[in-house]
């Protein structure tokens, strides 16, 4: 009979483990890259000569992990596109930052509506045994979405804090990769970050990790493209698997 399983060796000495939430827990990157798609697309068309928003390399490049506005303005300064910033409450369009980003959350909005968002089973089991072993846990993102999604995809009880980007706006907090998410969230569960550890996929969210002083980086890596692993330990991840699951070994048996 096997029993439940253990964590690995990089966790042993973990007091709270920081997890990015799209990618991560849920698996809503491709709902996120396919409305950033419908928004890019809509004001590059009005540039001649640019390719369209590819929702893999671009993604990753310029706005996976980041604020909806500091992913936005990333992309279109790649493009050469030097838009005005605009204000909070520009309406969806194609003339100014906010306006762009105003349309990726429209669109995402939108596909949420549509869709549920499922959850990675192998991180439902990593959080569960972390559970198990008295390891608080929590859940880190730039998205306004993040709390509702995690409620919706029945997690959030596995969760003692959740920093989202309703948090971040009220707190004034810088985007990754700044670490200041993550350092609240670890402030939240009581716990500093030299004895803690986050799990990330995105590049920024990656570099926040070690910029944060946090004694473990887990670099979460589901694509085959070439911002994976090795982008990821450059960006300073300590540990990379294609999924959080991984980090579980076999239960002892008996």
């Amino acid at each position: 009979m096997t029993g439940a399983p253990s964590l690995a060796a990089c966790l042993h000495s973990l007091r709270a483990v920081l997890f990015d939430t799209d990618g991560v827990i849920t698996d809503s990157a491709p709902v996120h890259a396919a409305a950033w798609k419908g928004a890019f697309d809509a004001c590059l068309a009005t540039v001649e000569g640019q390719r369209p928003f590819d929702p893999v390399d671009d993604y990753l490049r310029h706005v996976d992990g980041r604020a909806r506005q500091d992913g936005a303005a990333a992309f279109l300064r790649s493009r050469g596109l030097d838009l005005p910033l605009g204000a909070p409450d520009d309406p969806p369009g194609t003339d100014t930052v906010h306006a762009v980003a105003a349309r990726k959350e429209e669109l995402f909005s939108a596909s949420l509506r549509d869709r549920p968002v499922p959850t990675w089973p192998g991180t439902v089991r990593l959080l569960r045994a972390l559970r198990d072993h008295g390891v608080p846990c929590a859940a880190v993102s730039a998205s306004r979405h993040a709390a509702g999604l995690l409620s919706a995809a029945g997690v959030d009880t596995l969760f003692r804090a959740v920093v989202d980007g309703n948090e971040a706006h009220r707190l004034d907090l810088p985007g990754k990769p700044d670490p200041a998410l993550f350092l609240e969230a670890a402030r939240r569960l009581g716990v500093p970050p030299g004895d803690s550890a986050v799990v990330e996929d995105a590049l920024a969210g990656v570099e926040a990790g070690r910029r944060g002083g946090f004694a473990l980086v887990v670099g979460v890596d589901r694509t085959a493209g070439p911002y994976s692993a090795g982008a990821l330990r450059r960006r300073g991840a300590d540990v990379v698997v294609t999924d959080p699951g991984e980090l579980l070994l076999p239960g002892d048996a008996g």
